[in-house]
């Protein structure tokens, strides 16, 4: 079997403005290219569309991931190819790569084998530059920040009390904590400051939830970038920085219009992280979506404790938009390795560690059902070492909890490998849902987060020092406390301890740091010892990618 690059680069592309023309009905006038396989696509058009009825909305999420792989984003892909397969008008949206899990330890992220968004080189490299373009506006921001203080701190900001960093689409441990300013006088005032990666930035989390080019510069306006001694936020605005910010992102706020191997429509615009941040695509993307089509697949980061519950509690919350059924993915050897297998050993049948295992699953399944309240079946990503008696199992289990589960081979088959799939997906929005969220916005920050924890992890207890405790209750009361809140925690478990597999309960959460996100309106709370900086495995994937006779070798 050819690997992922090779199979993308033999593809048969179409342009992208016969993509365009023939799949949307946009006109070549309303792109703008970026040569002859991606192109951005006009806000102007996309506004006039505003009062064309909606699509059916899809949420594509997944268990808890595992190293032996589930296959979200290539299942997002496959799904959107077979319900075109079968005659319905459909298009797929999904987040761009971040460079720091291509060169490190994940991979590309445009799904797998023949089941992918192309031309996948480009969307996993540096693509259309958004990423580049937030990068820069995040950091425009820090060096206006400290421009400010070297030249008479007039706003008063406390050196100590500044809370803007830097960012960089890369992973590199050295640069979470560091101290800038040395050299003297001239170079400013020494402080410390730190790095977090640009999925992760709050440039990228507004980015991802404006609704238009003025919305966007009001929400980078209300950024809170430091206080002063007294205790008084100090915004980018008071900078007088929001407007430039906004110029080096106008063109990047256009969603990138793409296609599977199959020749059919993509919006990849924009990806925050799911375990860091809230995990979604673009508003602006999705919003357009639902008007240029009848069925749109997205997908949220990570398992459903996470991407699913950001994409429900602050995507949909903040924009309206409210998806009609959800797909939740998973293999059989990922569940086994929730039941305790050596990944090594996984391709050998196990029914005892996948009856173990497949809490983890029966867990995200009743979170989406009966915390989200959304219709879902479970799609399973077909190994050859499958065994009939393992498969009989999960259906068996699922079928308890009145769930369907449908056998998918679009890795090897493309769209026809998921059309009893897509068959699937058409009868649950048929069916009438009503989406649900964990918390309520007249909540306070504190029992936001204890909801999700108990509801959504099943930990018996949220935990603080009194330090952390202090910061929420002066959010609290400075009238942040109807803000969404946005957990960042290791994605590999229901609770804090990565290493803690399947579906445990009655753990503790402990809330170590709170971030204020005021442009992006959540409050972060991050919990455990997850990294907003994540540094590279010790085989990083950069290794493995090369350019050999002009063509780049080694990308997934």
């Amino acid at each position: 079997m050819p690997s992922n690059i090779e199979i993308a680069q033999a593809a048969k592309l179409q342009r992208i403005a016969t993509v365009a023309a023939e799949k949307l009905g946009i006109a070549e006038e309303h792109l703008e290219p970026y040569g002859h396989y991606k192109a951005k696509v006009s806000l102007e058009y996309l506004d006039s569309l505003k009062r064309r009825p909606n699509a059916k909305l899809v949420l594509v999420t997944a268990m808890t991931p595992t190293p032996a792989g589930e296959g979200k984003t290539t299942t997002t892909v496959g799904l959107g190819d077979a319900l075109n397969h079968i005659g319905k008008r459909a298009m797929i949206c999904v987040r761009e790569p971040s460079l720091g899990p291509v060169f490190g330890m994940k991979g590309g992220a445009a799904g797998g084998g023949y089941a992918q968004v192309v031309p996948m080189e480009d969307i996993n490299l540096h693509f259309t530059g958004d990423f580049g373009a937030i990068q820069l506006a995040n950091n425009l921001l820090a060096a206006l920040l400290d421009n400010h203080i070297h030249h008479g701190n007039a706003l008063g900001i406390d050196l100590r009390r500044i809370t803007w960093k830097r960012v960089l689409d890369m992973n590199d441990r050295a640069l979470r904590d560091i101290v800038v300013a040395l050299g003297g006088p001239a170079n400013g005032y020494p402080r410390e400051d730190g790095f977090d990666i640009v999925v992760a930035s709050e440039v990228m989390a507004i980015f991802c939830l404006a609704t238009s080019r003025d919305d966007l510069k009001q929400r980078l306006g209300n950024i809170v970038v430091g206080y002063t001694r007294e205790q008084k936020p100090v915004t980018a605005r008071e900078l007088g920085a929001n407007g430039a910010m906004t110029v080096l992102l106008k063109d990047a706020l256009q969603p990138n219009l793409v296609q599977t191997l199959e020749n059919n429509p993509v919006f990849i615009h924009g990806g925050p992280f799911a375990n860091i941040a809230h995990g979604c695509n673009s508003v602006i993307a999705t919003a357009s979506a639902m008007k240029l089509a009848d069925y749109v697949v997205t997908e949220a980061g990570f398992g459903a404790d996470l991407g699913a519950e950001k994409f429900v509690d602050i995507k949909c919350r903040k924009s309206g938009l409210r998806p009609s059924a959800a797909v939740i993915v998973a293999t059989v050897r990922a569940l086994k390795y929730c039941g305790g297998m050596d990944v090594k050993a996984l391709t050998t049948e196990n029914v005892e560690a996948l009856a173990k295992g497949i809490v983890n699953l029966e867990r995200h399944v009743d979170n989406v059902k009966n915390n989200y309240g959304l219709p879902c079946v479970v799609s399973i990503n077909q190994f050859t070492s499958d065994t009939p008696a393992e498969i009989d199992l999960v259906k068996s289990r699922m079928a308890k909890l009145g769930v369907p589960v449908v056998l998918a081979s679009h890795w090897a088959n493309g769209g026809r490998g998921a059309v009893e799939l897509a068959h699937a997906v058409v009868g649950l929005c048929e069916q009438t849902s009503s989406v649900k969220f964990v918390y309520e916005d007249g909540d306070t920050l504190w029992e936001k987060v204890n909801k999700i924890a108990k509801k959504i992890y099943r930990a018996s207890e949220v935990t603080a020092d009194s330090k952390v405790r202090t910061q929420i209750k002066q959010l609290q009361d400075a009238g942040y406390g109807h803000y969404p809140v946005c957990v960042a925690k290791t994605q590999y478990s229901f609770s804090t301890d990565a290493q803690l597999r399947g579906a445990p309960e009655g753990h503790s959460i402990n809330v170590r740091e709170v971030r204020l996100a005021a442009g992006a309106e959540f409050v972060v709370m991050v919990c455990g010892d997850i990294m907003t900086m994540p540094g590279l495995p010790k085989a990083p994937a950069a290794e493995k990618i090369d350019l050999i006779d002009g063509k780049v070798v080694g990308l997934f």
